[in-house]
């Protein structure tokens, strides 16, 4: 399993957490281990607030690729917001609680992807090169 064959609508979610730099992002195949869902999104907020809009964000994206939100679980102010989309689930935790119910080790047995952070824009990784204007200016 890899970022690039997983299902789209999970690619999306992944995606959308990452634009809130939501931290952790985990993905585990649960296909064949239990019935209630094949994969199980884990990703950590480092507050409340980042913690809804990282929920926000997931949703939203979904809704614009059609696939809408069976359930959550989860209100303003929690620390675990549980986005159920029939057979997947997003999980969205502060890292208290994430470290508490460590359903890695819940699932320890399940496939797993640890996806990277994404790096800096590219802007910031490499030095603009200097303009002929900007050398004369000094």
């Amino acid at each position: 399993m890899n970022l690039e064959t997983l299902r789209p609508e999970i690619r999306w979610a992944v995606e959308a957490a990452q634009d809130k730099q939501a931290a952790d992002v985990t993905v585990l195949k649960l296909a064949g281990k239990v019935a209630f869902a094949e994969y199980f999104l884990l990703c950590s907020g480092s507050s409340q607030p980042q913690i809804k809009a990282i929920s926000e964000a997931v949703e939203e994206r979904l809704d614009r690729g059609g696939r809408h939100l069976t359930h959550r679980e989860g209100k303003t102010g929690a620390e675990w917001v549980l986005l159920d989309y029939g057979d997947f689930i997003v999980h969205i935790f502060s890292e208290r609680a994430r470290h508490y119910y460590d359903l890695e080790r819940l699932w320890r047995d399940a496939e797993r992807l640890d996806i990277a952070a994404p790096g800096p824009p590219r802007e910031a990784r490499e030095p603009h090169a200097e303009s002929e204007g900007d050398a004369a200016q000094r």
